[in-house]
């Protein structure tokens, strides 16, 4: 297109005209297609830029972002950052054509009874949801006028923790179009002084390597990240932005004494890291879930992670391993020493593991608790040593004691405070409440582990931040008559490279001094001494006032204040949560933090449909949109542990896509004669196929545009293992080369042969494994043998799609890869409760409307409604092709 526009315009070029003439209708064309380029569905984001100020570990993010509408008619700018979990939004503003917009923070409960009717519609909810391991995204929409100019800007604060042996700041990068001017300027101010700084992001190609500015010295850091807009394009001629990723920085500052204690305005922080001190030895016993949703994947992660860890322990540390199924087992009955010839026999085991059972949660974990408290009676572990139980499951408790209240009371009581209890949660069909509580309760840790292709090396990487203990027992006592409103100041266990920090203020604001007790226990003995820091030493370092934001020892305690009293909250019961709650409500409040408490409401101009909207803090421990139900039996539900995204199709024939990293789904209906064969699932590399024959209903409804259809009859082939299923709502058929098993669905029975697995749960559903294959899960709807007009069918849902090849098609198959795509200017429809949208999916734009579909996976009478994105048309520009590109002749 740019040659032949430039061919056009060089034919009305006069024969006399100049080379300076030519030269810059050349520049002149060349740059209109430069703009081109910014502009993204009529919008031009022209200005980008985050700005962090980093004292004292304190950092304080601004985002600002600048569009304009190119349009001429009014467009949706949409305003999508993600930012890090530990973080609070403390502000934001929306600007257009000069008039502000500000976000108001309030109490939760308040700002959605007010705005209670915006709620109703769908309008205000979500505006900030996790999007992924270390962020949540915070995403708000506004329709203005063609021509018109907004800027958005928001704030969030944060305290950086330390974890071997640096802080890390993490910014995410993804403007998702090229931006004029785009820049990252982060400046540090540590009173300590800066020992190493450093930047890098996953972005980031050998040429803009250079980019990144970096320079410190003593006491300040800064660095840079300003790229030109060729500098942002993925390659010279493209459109596409190369900036898509995790921007991280990290330094440390000087240590010449433990402690460092700061004190400004009343306040005071108090950093302890010592360095240098002796390793304490360690005492681990490894909790292990061996349950029957194990299997797979995640059991050959956690081996592949415990064999890793192996690695990694040291002689003079003690260990064990204990698995939980239906039933309890050792490996050893008390802890071993880390010698060579017993991490050999610790290897052997764990390369032995299997699954098996149900879930005996609460007897892997006392026994692992009495192992650890007989080893201590019995002097059979070092005197000074440090003990931790790290315990690992996938699902809920279902054997033995399953009420997790119950178990927490035992726990609780059999560990006494004695030693740390970290639990981690696999994947999404976990309780992470009931493990985050338990954790708490005993001085420990929760921690989810994402079931991804990496989840061996999470396991690893949070073994590592608790594998080097160098102090127990820590205490930091503070004058209590000098002293008020103390964060937490006893700590379990001090770990190599982190940090303690604690906070508080002064009951006189005119205090000169500040005097610390210092101890706690090391690997050769106690540790005691006293500390004192003078306020005029701490005025002295910080008399350079740029790099300074507001009352920032004050905004640190208060951060640091809530985050503790949030996380006293969770384990907390009766009038101690309503204490706690109404504390921390009241900082949230008076320091205008966005908090589990708290809700910004977004305010927006009235005109061109625009709602306001109310921006909450998620928690871990919700469940996200298609979180699996709880357990019933492992036996019986078992494909509920594994991985809460799946594919399904069901009903009339309904297909629900989950997309995981939009924690959203996408679906769509075919709508085809009775008798069709559809093809939906085909690999060629594992050479399993899944097809469906579509039934009608008895009879055609003269009420009814459209007859509908179901599946009556799918099957399921492994054909490199010669294997058939072919299920009827009448009956279940196995063909094994020649041989033929049959069974009905009043039947309740398991099989196992070579390739195979098939439970069926009596008129309800059957679960199939089949081969190294996924999982599939095939519910029975029956209706009323009389009834006039409906007759029997199938749903079927696929699990574990993740062990189908990528050459996976058909269908559902097609979607066992990521698919992406983007939502924009969502307006209402012609059903006021479901709005429709564009959808940018495969470069197609597409108008869909949001709906529910029934999941039925825990049986006909369980539906549970599954919001998602409806793309209409027999899925028509979602699907490759056409939906008759997948109608086949047979079965098999």
């Amino acid at each position: 297109m740019e040659n032949h526009l430039l061919l056009c315009i060089l034919l009305l070029i006069p024969v006399f005209a100049s080379s300076d003439f030519l030269i810059t209708h050349v520049r002149n064309i060349k740059k209109r297609n430069a703009d081109n380029d910014l502009v993204v569905n009529g919008i031009e984001i022209y200005s980008m830029k985050i700005d962090s100020k980093v004292t004292s570990r304190f950092a304080h993010n601004v985002i600002t972002s600048q569009a304009v509408n190119c349009g001429n008619v009014h467009k949706e700018v949409v305003f999508d950052v993600e930012l890090p979990k530990t973080a609070f939004i403390t502000n934001f503003s929306m600007t257009i054509d000069g008039v502000t917009y500000p976000g108001t923070i309030k109490e939760k409960e308040v700002a959605k009874k007010q705005y209670e009717k915006a709620v109703s519609k769908g309008q205000t909810a979500g505006l900030v949801k996790a999007s992924g391991r270390k962020t949540e995204k915070f995403t708000v929409s506004v329709n203005i006028e063609a021509a018109s100019k907004v800027t958005f800007e928001l704030t969030y604060e944060e305290l950086l923790k330390r974890q071997f042996g640096k802080y890390e700041m993490f910014i995410k990068v993804k403007p998702k179009q090229l931006v004029k001017d785009f820049e990252i300027e982060v400046n540090i101010f540590e009173p300590q002084g800066i020992t190493e700084l450093e930047a890098e992001g996953t972005f980031i190609t050998n040429d803009l390597q250079n980019i990144i500015k970096k320079t410190f010295s003593d006491k300040k850091g800064h660095i840079s990240f300003k790229p030109t807009l060729d500098q942002q394009r993925t390659c010279a001629n493209c459109s596409q932005s190369v900036l898509d990723g995790d921007f991280t920085v990290r330094y440390d500052v000087k240590r010449t004494t433990p402690d460092n204690l700061q004190i400004v305005n009343g306040y005071f922080v108090h950093f302890f890291a010592p360095t240098n001190l002796p390793k304490l030895p360690k005492n681990v016993i490894f909790v292990i879930d061996i349950s029957g949703s194990m299997s797979g994947k995640a059991i050959e992660q956690t081996k592949e992670a415990l064999l890793k860890i192996l690695d990694d322990i040291k002689e003079d540390d003690f260990f064990s391993f204990i698995l939980f199924g239906s039933e309890v087992h050792t490996w050893k009955e008390t802890l071993i020493k880390a010698t060579p010839e017993n991490l050999d026999e610790a290897r052997k085991f764990v390369r032995g593991i299997d699954t098996e059972g149900m879930t005996n949660l609460y007897g892997g974990i006392m026994r692992g608790i009495d192992m650890l408290n007989a080893a201590h009676e019995g002097n059979l572990v070092p005197k000074r040593s440090a003990s931790i139980i790290i315990m690992l499951t996938d699902g809920q408790p279902n054997v033995g004691i399953s009420n997790t209240q119950d178990i927490q009371v035992h726990v609780k009581k059999a560990i006494e405070e004695k030693f740390p209890l970290y639990n981690l949660g696999f994947g999404y069909g976990v309780d992470y409440s009931f493990l985050e509580k338990m954790a708490l309760e005993n001085k420990g840790l929760a921690r989810r582990i994402y079931p991804d292709s990496d989840a061996a090396l999470q396991l690893q990487g949070f073994y590592d931040e608790v594998s080097n203990p160098m102090l127990t027992d820590v205490e930091l006592n503070y004058p209590e008559n000098e002293i008020s409103d103390l964060t937490k100041n006893s700590f379990k266990h001090f770990y190599d490279g982190s940090e303690i920090v604690v906070a508080g203020r002064f009951v006189d604001n005119n205090q000169n001094s500040l005097t610390v007790d210092v101890r706690g226990e090391g690997a050769n003995d106690a540790l005691s001494y006293t500390t004192q820091q003078d306020v005029e030493q701490t005025a002295k370092a910080f008399q350079e006032q740029e790099y300074i934001f507001g009352d920032y020892i004050e905004r640190l305690w208060a951060y640091l204040t809530i985050e503790q009293l949030l996380e006293k909250r969770i384990a907390a019961t009766g009038e101690e949560k309503e204490n706690l709650t109404a504390e921390a409500l009241d900082l949230s409040l008076k320091y205008k933090f966005v908090t589990p408490l708290t809700s910004m409401v977004v305010t927006k101009p009235e005109d061109y449909g625009n709602q306001d909207g109310i921006a909450d803090k998620p928690i871990e421990a919700q469940s996200p949109v298609f979180r699996h139900p709880s357990i019933a039996s492992e036996l019986s539900y078992l494909y509920t542990a594994h991985p809460t995204w799946y594919t399904s199709v069901d009903g009339d024939p309904h297909f629900i896509i989950s997309v995981p990293q939009k924690e959203d789904a996408i679906c769509f209906n075919i709508n085809e004669n009775p008798g069709a064969v559809l093809n939906l699932i085909n690999d060629p590399v594992t050479g399993i196929t899944v097809n469906g024959e579509l039934i009608g209903d008895k009879r055609a409804n003269s009420d009814a545009k459209t007859q509908n259809t179901y599946f009556g009859k799918l099957g399921i082939a492994n054909k490199h293992l010669h294997l058939k299923l072919t299920v009827t709502p009448e009956k279940i058929t196995i063909q094994n080369g020649n041989e033929k098993t049959g069974f009905t669905w009043l039947d309740s029975v398991t099989l196992q042969q070579e390739g195979l697995t098939l439970t069926i749960n009596r008129k309800k559903n059957l679960v199939l494994s089949m081969g190294s294959g996924a999982s599939f899960v095939i519910v029975l709807h029956q209706v009323w043998k009389k009834h006039p007009l409906h007759q029997d069918f199938l749903g079927l849902y696929i699990l574990e799609s993740d062990k189908l090849s990528e050459q996976t098609h058909g269908l559902l198959g097609q979607f066992f890869h990521p698919i992406d795509f983007t939502i924009l200017e969502i307006h209402p429809g012609s059903d006021p409760k479901k709005p429709d949208a564009t959808m940018i999916v495969k470069n197609n734009e597409l108008t869909v409307t949001r709906g529910w579909q029934k999941d039925y996976r825990r049986g006909p009478k369980h539906g549970i409604d599954i919001p998602c994105w409806f793309v209409h048309n027999n899925g028509a520009g979602l699907i490759d092709g056409v939906h008759t590109d997948y109608i086949v002749s047979s079965l098999f």
